[in-house]
Formats: C-alpha cells, sequence, structure tokens
C-alpha cells in the first residue's frame, strides 16, 4: 500500500478510539476464570464476543467448542473468525484468549477488578492487558480493512480461544487438534512485550508447574513434641529446593528475559482453621520455567533425589507431582515470514526496529511451535499481567491494531 493508503487505514483505526474503550470495558465485566482458579469459565463472555462481531461483516465465524464437564455450560468456547484475502490458501493468526486469572487479594485493588475504571489513557481491570488488549486489538485491526473494504493480500483471521491460564488443552490446543490451521500460515500471538513495543518474542522455555506435599504429624500447638511440623518441614523443603535449582541450572541465555531459568514457589494451599493447632499436611507448589539448553526430565529427576533425601533426614513424607509439563519447543526462525512481515509493519507504525527475544513461556505460540507453524508473540504493554490494578492504554490497544491491520497488505 501506498502511504496516503496507510495513513487512510491508521485514521480508521483511530477512529474506533471510543467505540475501543467501550468494547474493553464489557469484556472486562465477564470473570472468564478456569474451573482450576474457582471459576466458571469463559462461556458468557464468548457469546459477548461473537454478538460483536457477527455486525462487522466477516466472511465466516465459526465456534470450536471443546467439552468440559467442570463447567455450567458443559462447553468451553472458541471462535475463529476469517476475513477472505485474494490467496484463500493462506491465512494471517491473530490469536488471543479470553480467560483471565482471579483478582487475588482485592483490598490491594484501588477498583472493582471487574468493572472498568478509565482514567487517562489507562484502562483499570483483570484481563485488560492479558489478554484483552489482544482481543480488542486485533478485533479493531480486521474492522478497519473490512470497513474500508481493503482486500488483503490473503485471509486475515482471528482465533479467540479460552484456556490460556492453565494449560490450552480447551483453548488452542483443541483447534490445532481441529485441524483449524496450516502449516503454511502466518501466527501472531499479542500476549508479551514491553512498554516501546519493541520486541518480538520468537522463543520460550521449558514450563513445569510441581505440586509438593509435606505430611507430618497434626498436634495441639503447646505440645509440638508429640507431632511433626508439616508447615514448617514445608518451608524449609521449599527454601532447599529453591537453592538447589538456581544454583544447578544457572546458565544464561541472553536471548531471554530474564535471560536465565526460574524457579519460584507460588501458591500454598490452606493447612488447618485454626492458629493452635500444628498442621499434618502443608501443599505448597512450584513455577518453573526452564531454558532450552537443559533437559526438564533430569531437572525432574533432581528434585525427586532431593526430596527423598529430605524424607531420609527429617520424619516427615514428601510427595511431588506434576501439575503442568510442557517441553520447550524449536524457535520460530527470525527469518520467517511472519517475523518479517511484523517487523516491518512495527518499523511502518512505530518507527523503531523490533529485536527478536526468548521469554519465560506460557503462550499459545508454543503449541503452534510444536505443531510446526511458525508463530511470533508481539504487543505493547507495560507489564501489569496478573498485578492488582492491571491495565492496558488505549494508546496500545489502537497502535497494536494498526500494526496487525499492515501485516497482510504490506
Amino acid at each position: 500500500m501506498t502511504t496516503a493508503n496507510n495513513k487512510r487505514l491508521f485514521e480508521e483505526v483511530e477512529s474506533y478510539r471510543s467505540e475501543a474503550v467501550k468494547f474493553m470495558s464489557n469484556l472486562i465485566s465477564y470473570e472468564a476464570i478456569a474451573p482450576e482458579s474457582g471459576g466458571k469459565g469463559e462461556w458468557e463472555k464468548a457469546n459477548f464476543i461473537q454478538t460483536f462481531l457477527e455486525k462487522i461483516g466477516f466472511d465466516e465465524i465459526k465456534r470450536y467448542d471443546a467439552q468440559d464437564d467442570r463447567v455450567t455450560s458443559k462447553r468451553r468456547p472458541n471462535i475463529v473468525a476469517k476475513y477472505f484475502g485474494e490467496n484463500k490458501e493462506k491465512t494471517l493468526w491473530l490469536v488471543s484468549h479470553m480467560d483471565v486469572v482471579p483478582p487475588g487479594d482485592l483490598s490491594l485493588w484501588k477498583t472493582n477488578p471487574f468493572q472498568a475504571f478509565v482514567e487517562d489513557d489507562k484502562i483499570y481491570g483483570r484481563g485488560t492487558e492479558d489478554d484483552g488488549q489482544a482481543v480488542a486489538s486485533s478485533v479493531f485491526a480486521l474492522k478497519a480493512l473490512v470497513d474500508l473494504k481493503i482486500k488483503p493480500k490473503f485471509n486475515v483471521a482471528l482465533a479467540i480461544v479460552s484456556d490460556e491460564e492453565t494449560g490450552s488443552k480447551y483453548g488452542i490446543e483443541h483447534l490445532i487438534t481441529s485441524s483449524v490451521f496450516k502449516k503454511e500460515d502466518l501466527v501472531v500471538v499479542p500476549d508479551a512485550g514491553n512498554e516501546e513495543g519493541s520486541i518480538i518474542e520468537v522463543a520460550e522455555k521449558s514450563i513445569l508447574w510441581l505440586k509438593f506435599s509435606v505430611i507430618g504429624k497434626q498436634t495441639h500447638a503447646s505440645t509440638p513434641n508429640k507431632g511433626v511440623n508439616a508447615s514448617l518441614h514445608a518451608m524449609r523443603l521449599g527454601i532447599e529446593l529453591y537453592e538447589m535449582l538456581k544454583s544447578k541450572y544457572n546458565i544464561y541465555d541472553e536471548l531471554f528475559d530474564p535471560p536465565l531459568s526460574t524457579f519460584e514457589p507460588t501458591k500454598r494451599e490452606a493447612n488447618v482453621e485454626n492458629v493452635n493447632t500444628i498442621p499434618g499436611r502443608d501443599v505448597f507448589y512450584f513455577d518453573c520455567r526452564v531454558l532450552p539448553s537443559y533437559n526438564i526430565n533430569e531437572v525432574l529427576s533432581n528434585i525427586k533425589k532431593l526430596c527423598s533425601l529430605y524424607e531420609q533426614i527429617y520424619p516427615v513424607e514428601v510427595k511431588f507431582e506434576e501439575v503442568a509439563k510442557s517441553e520447550a519447543p524449536p524457535p520460530t526462525s527470525v527469518a520467517s515470514e511472519v517475523v518479517q512481515r511484523l517487523k516491518q509493519s512495527i518499523k511502518l507504525v512505530k518507527g523503531i526496529d523490533a529485536r527478536a527475544i526468548g521469554i519465560g513461556g506460557g503462550t499459545c505460540a508454543a503449541h503452534f511451535r510444536r505443531a510446526g507453524i511458525q508463530a511470533a508473540v508481539w504487543m505493547t504493554t507495560d507489564s501489569t499481567a496478573h498485578q492488582p490494578n492491571e491495565y492496558c492504554k488505549v494508546s496500545n490497544l489502537i497502535n497494536d491494531a494498526k500494526v496487525f491491520s499492515l501485516m497482510s497488505i504490506i
């Protein structure tokens, strides 16, 4: 497209600003939390999004819902909306997710996490950045192409999925196994980035989510000698695991941000309900993001050895299990068409030369790479995902939409 046509496209996207804020505000009101985290899923949110998409004028809208009896709807929704291009055998996909994590401690929020609060350029609420901004920027990018009747070089499509936050079995994995995508397709996942929009993620680390159960003996807190304090031993074991893993797996890889493997204790389950009882069982979790240069089965083997040694030294039983395990797939080539088109679009919109990096992992891109489909992760973000007072900037949403709208026509 000519510079004049680019300007026309950018102006069209800009004209959606107030509509985009309203759309985002509606998205936030749906508590699309996975059943693993105590939620009822994404059903109502998906219906709202689909109704909105049906008014735009896409050539094709389909649902690929996955069976999940744990939620009231019995299904986890996945929406595919396609705008046909000159070449109907090839598609540029913009992949975003509907589900959000729980808000956490509500006292840390300045406002209701599921009621949008707009202040200056920011929209506050759970799921604004992760991944509402991506849903909105993708939708309005395609809306501009449709409204201006611009025919892209190839199809452009949205895949708006469930279950990204808890493993993707009912989301992007379901779509991949349903043969929705082709090897020659281009995939952009707006689910990680930085404030300048200057990084494109092309590689992810391996992921291990682990659950540790420490079994002792419950007793009255005034007679600790009659029991075995599972909470105390769980804390000690957690620290020993953390120090062993950080020490043993300490290679730096400057492609990644952060440039080393991470091993973080995260969730802890409730043990006893009253202060004056020593718990006989304590459960805690680790989130491990391991550089691809390490074998995660070896990591698991060393964890098992440490747990076994702990049992020999202390009078407790230690059990551990895998909650999630995902080996890092081969990275996307920096020379791939999707990365090069994305770089070119970012340059035209933002005037910057984006560079390739690796991240801790966990986006839908890893599933595409594992299936042999080139995928790049990019968005402009202040990185407030999973935090209290999460927000996205309206200006980031609009400018990201400009980048996506250009990718299939440059």
